[in-house]
């Protein structure tokens, strides 16, 4: 397997077995796989995005943190950009949510180019799903509160697209 479509064809494949049993907090419940696969397209279309690990990563980007991926499988699989990519996007669950929340602000201006593009693509999808369909259960302080929280990482980000900014901002700018 050596062709960069293969090698996005197999993070597709290995993602979606690793989600399979996974749904997105939508009212309808939608596959979880599905949001991967938009961040990569996004990246790909809006972003012009044709680096492979890139996308691979956002296919990926939320396996270690979401299943129970291991680091060193997808250092076997991918290899390590791929997965030092993911490792870098990837919160560590074992501490609480607000401390996790603020390593994002904390971390996001040490951001490699790779993962700011694959983390702001995430922001992007996540404002447009809530805008769009808002999590069961999450009123509107939540909603809002989770936007604002995506605007300081963004904020921070290192500047590597400029139509991805523009995506975030025009995302953010449906705040509900």
């Amino acid at each position: 397997m050596s062709s960069p479509t293969a090698h996005l064809l197999e993070a597709i494949a290995f993602a979606a077995a690793k989600h399979r049993d996974q749904r997105r907090k939508d009212p309808e419940a939608s596959p979880y796989i599905n949001h991967p696969i938009t961040l990569a397209h996004l990246l790909a279309t809006t972003g012009g995005v044709d680096d492979v690990v890139v996308l691979q990563a956002a296919i990926l980007h939320d396996t270690i943190e979401d299943t129970q991926t291991v680091y060193a499988e997808l250092l076997d699989r991918f290899g390590k950009e791929v997965a030092d990519v993911v490792a870098e996007v990837t919160d560590d669950k074992s501490l609480p949510k607000e401390q996790r929340k603020e390593l994002q602000v904390t971390h996001a201006p040490h951001a490699s180019r790779q993962a700011a593009l694959v983390k702001l693509a995430d922001k992007i999808c996540n404002l447009r799903d809530i805008a769009a369909s808002p999590p069961r259960g999450w009123p509107l302080e939540r909603q809002r509160d989770y936007f604002d929280w995506a605007k300081r990482v963004v904020d921070r980000l290192p500047p590597v697209s400029e139509p991805l900014s523009a995506a975030f901002e025009a995302a953010y700018a449906a705040r509900p």
